[in-house]
């Protein structure tokens, strides 16, 4: 096993390790003086002594032999916000100035079967608590002030190697903690690495366990992965070893089987390329993942060809479904649910489009309208060239036509140009279904002809009043 301890000379210490060691001289002294270890663990010590161009841990992880009772009375005094929800657990939390911290005692997490609660036990022993770390290149830990480091499982040189490992057995690590399998997704793309083969052979035989952990704390890992560069390489090992079907089935059902004869693209492929194209957007980038998701239940196959029909409406519908099951916000599931409902208007307009058809579109997408013209563009990948320009000429047509019609009204805030209070006024009636009808066709007279201002549109519902007799 590979094993290092060395120090870091204080008197030539990396400029990238001076944020280190400013934020937590005065922590470490405390814990000095009341003859505590102190080390900093996780992201903050690999990403500095590892740089990857990936954005750094803003916040710092800690790990001590002191017990959670002890660190908090350590950080009394010192700290401007002490939180202690954690403690149960080991973890102590406190911020000073802007900074975060979190102050746990050397422990190990394990899951028994069929539980979402982890078993703690505190312990001594700095390589102890490593060894039970997710991965090699986590099990990393400086201790404070004198810079001493310690890789007791050679994460450094996994780094280096471009390799992503368990310092235990894969099985053991999972089996502590099996969100570790989808988090070794998100490592994997996040640094690009490889992952080692027994963790991939340890995620496939395993992937049912994730159904003990919190579909939060899955919810939360997925979100992660879907701001990463390039998603895909995440969401491909997630399909490959199984994983994706124990909290997102219509992935790998994305994956249908081709016909010989009426060949269509391959729809997984299609999807994880939509969402590498679009903007590190959590929610666009969720909507470009859920799309498609419709298509295997619409797909109908005839002389032809391959249809999916509808499939948007039947993809809104299970997308809200799952991001239930995943316990997004009510907010956050109806924004991506309108998106990919929506993702297929744009291609009517091939056959022109009114006025009334813009401000509708531009209605109906409200708050999402940027996001929604992103996806439509980023949802051609074919390698026709020409296909692709058209589809581009196509939406940037749209696109100055919105803001054309956009600097002659305010298009997503389309309103009829009388309130309710005005309709019931002008027509003499109290609040009831009629006050409804009146709005929807003064709404209709404003999709289609703009702001008709409140004299001409108290006029004609006067007419449409008189008609309705």
């Amino acid at each position: 096993m590979p094993h290092y301890r060395g120090r870091v000379p204080s008197t030539s210490v990396p400029e990238r390790f001076r944020p280190l060691l400013d934020a937590t001289a005065e922590l470490a002294e405390r814990f000095r003086q009341a003859d505590r270890t102190l080390y900093l663990v996780g992201g903050s010590v690999r990403d500095a002594l590892f740089p990857t161009g990936a954005a750094a841990d803003p916040d710092f992880d800690l790990t001590t032999d002191a017990r959670p009772d002890e660190i908090e009375r350590l950080v009394r005094g010192w700290a401007d916000d002490v939180w202690t929800q954690g403690a149960r657990f080991g973890t102590i939390g406190c911020r000073r100035g802007g900074q975060l911290f979190e102050i746990t005692t050397h422990r190990a997490e394990v899951y028994v079967p069929d539980s979402r609660k982890p078993e703690v036990t505190f312990g001594d022993d700095i390589e102890l608590d490593l060894s039970r770390r997710d991965f090699t290149i986590n099990a990393l830990a400086l201790r404070l002030p004198d810079m001493e480091l310690v890789d007791p499982f050679g994460g450094l040189a996994d780094l280096a190697s471009g390799r992503l490992r368990t310092p235990l057995d894969p099985e053991i690590s999972f089996g502590d903690d099996p969100l570790r399998m989808l988090r070794a997704a998100r490592f994997m793309a996040r640094f690009a690495l490889k992952p080692d083969p027994a963790l991939e052979s340890a995620v496939e035989a395993m992937h049912e366990r994730l159904s003990i952990v919190s579909r939060e704390r899955i919810r939360d890992e997925l979100d992660k992965i879907m701001v990463l560069d390039t998603p895909s390489e995440a969401l491909w090992f997630v399909v490959r070893t199984g994983l994706a079907a124990d909290f997102l089935p219509e992935l790998p059902g994305l994956a249908l089987e081709q016909d010989p004869i009426h060949r269509h693209k391959d729809v997984l492929a299609h999807t994880l390329a939509v969402v590498d194209k679009t903007s590190a957007d959590r929610l666009l980038r969720l909507a470009a993942l859920f799309h498609d998701v419709g298509k295997p239940r619409t797909r109908a196959i005839t002389d032809g060809g391959v249809s999916f029909h509808h499939h948007e409406v039947v993809g809104a519908r299970m997308t809200r479904t799952r991001m239930e099951a995943l316990r997004y916000s009510a907010g956050d599931v109806d924004t991506v649910v309108r998106l990919v409902e929506l993702h297929l208007r744009f291609h009517t307009y091939r056959l022109g489009w009114t006025d009334k058809a813009v401000r509708r579109y531009v209605r109906d997408a409200g708050d999402h309208l940027e996001r929604l013209n992103e996806l439509t563009r980023c949802d051609c990948t074919t390698r026709n060239a020409s296909k692709a320009r058209a589809l581009a000429r196509r939406m940037d047509e749209l696109e100055a036509r919105i803001t054309e019609l956009g600097e002659e009204e305010e298009l997503r805030r389309l309103r009829p140009d009388l309130t309710g209070n005005q309709v019931m006024e002008l027509l003499e009636v109290g609040p009831g279904p009629v006050v409804g009808r009146a709005l929807a066709f003064l709404m209709e007279l404003r999709l289609d002809e703009g702001p008709l201002g409140q004299e001409e549109a108290g006029r004609r519902l006067l007419e449409w009043w008189r008609a309705e007799g």
